[in-house]
């Protein structure tokens, strides 16, 4: 008897499927895989082998061999529910949407009850911008099970994506309140209200995760936005701390200054512009700044390099070349008014800079036409600096008289 004992307890540990369902539910995945492949050599009919070698691999994250695998087992048994749902989510999961919901679709005309089926269908319809779609089967996996959160949250993804905020917000708190795992799901929908302009809603929300830096920085980009300057600062100010990023640093800089505390602003914007020295709009600002602090060669500095950064800046080139003039450069904001002309740009208060920067050059032969230019295009416009032209176009018709 013992040699039939020894033989039957050989065939029995040489099953390589039977070892692999218990790799498998040993969560021993990459066992199981290498077991229900020796399975397949043996025999390539063996369905069970083959979804459980799909099933094993996808627990291992190797999505496009067990869409493969998962595929095999489809053609060996057109329809098996396991297999099209598992696919499906797979599919899914690759982000391969349309892929998800042909498979899902004929899952859910099987079970068109059960919740897994429902669900993953909507999330594949969201996924392909199918908003409305995506209600109907939302709907039937929350009847199938109401207190899943990760279909409550889908549910209002799928409304807010339509711009019914409101009406998503009911879904957000519910899978808040039915798990504090998705609590974080709250931040989402505050960012919905923020693309909506629901700015208070939506600092309403931020105000709930006072220990999320995140959500204290857009508090306090909104509370900015929002013209409640003063309230932005702390929420900013925790912000830099947390994370000194140039945005941050930018931010709460013009919290600062909304609040009148420029000395505070000018020191972060400095900061910023190390970090991101090619950024244009920190650049302005700081020379701004440095303008305002009577620090015109330094201002000049920051407009010149914000000019350097983007060439095509109207806005770079106009506070250079007022600058320049301010510091009676003038020849460096004429070479300014010359770019802002070659960019199509030629304002009335830029032709009476210009006709200005040639007069205290005592260049009148191009003195005068600016000056006649300025007073043609201006029209009436500006009437102090129009009775000053014309009083200059006097004085230089006599110089050049003279001459």
């Amino acid at each position: 008897m013992l040699p039939t004992l020894l033989l039957a307890f050989w065939l029995q540990a040489a099953d390589p499927a039977a070892d692999g369902m218990k790799a498998l539910e040993g969560q021993k995945y990459e066992e199981a895989v290498k077991l229900f492949g020796q399975a397949l050599e043996k025999d390539k009919e063996d369905i069970s082998a083959q979804f459980h070698l799909g099933l094993s691999l996808s627990l291992l994250n190797r999505d496009p061999e067990a869409i493969a695998a998962y595929k095999k087992v489809l053609v060996m048994k057109p329809g098996l529910f396991e297999a099209q749902l598992n696919l499906g989510v797979l599919h899914l999961r690759q982000k391969q949407f349309a892929e998800a919901a042909a498979l899902l679709e004929e899952a859910r005309k099987q079970k068109p009850a059960e919740y897994r089926p429902n669900y993953y269908m909507g999330e594949a319809l969201i996924g392909l911008g199918k908003l409305e779609d995506a209600e109907a089967p939302l709907r039937a996996a929350l009847q199938a099970d109401a207190k899943r959160p990760e279909a409550m949250v889908a549910m209002g993804r799928a409304l807010a994506r339509q711009g019914r905020v409101k009406e998503s917000s009911t879904w957000f708190a519910d899978a808040a309140a039915a798990d504090t795992a998705y609590r974080d799901a709250l931040l989402e929908l505050a960012s919905y209200h923020e693309q909506a302009k629901n700015r208070e809603a939506a600092i309403a929300i931020y105000k709930q995760f006072p220990d999320n830096a995140g959500a204290r920085e857009r508090m306090g980009v909104l509370l900015l936005e929002n013209g409640q300057a003063a309230d932005a600062v702390a929420e900013l100010e925790n912000a830099v701390k947390t994370s000194p990023t140039a945005a941050n640093r930018f931010a709460l800089a013009t919290a600062y200054l909304k609040s009148k505390q420029n000395d505070k602003a000018l020191p972060l914007i400095a900061s910023a512009v190390e970090q991101e020295p090619r950024n244009v709009e920190l650049r302005l600002t700081l020379g701004r700044l440095l303008r305002e602090a009577k620090n015109m060669p330094g201002a000049a500095k920051e407009f010149y390099n914000a000019a350097q950064a983007d060439p095509k800046s109207l806005v770079a080139w106009r506070e250079l070349s007022s600058t320049l003039f301010l510091l009676e450069n003038y020849q460096g904001a004429l070479l300014g008014f010359d770019k802002l002309r070659a960019l199509g740009e030629e304002t009335p208060g830029e032709l009476y800079l210009r006709a200005l920067c040639y007069d205290r050059m005592k260049l009148y032969k191009e003195a005068l036409p600016a000056y006649e230019k300025f007073l043609a295009a201006s029209a009436g416009k500006s009437p102090e600096e129009e009775f000053k032209a014309r009083q200059r176009v006097r004085v230089v018709k006599k110089v050049l008289d003279k001459k």
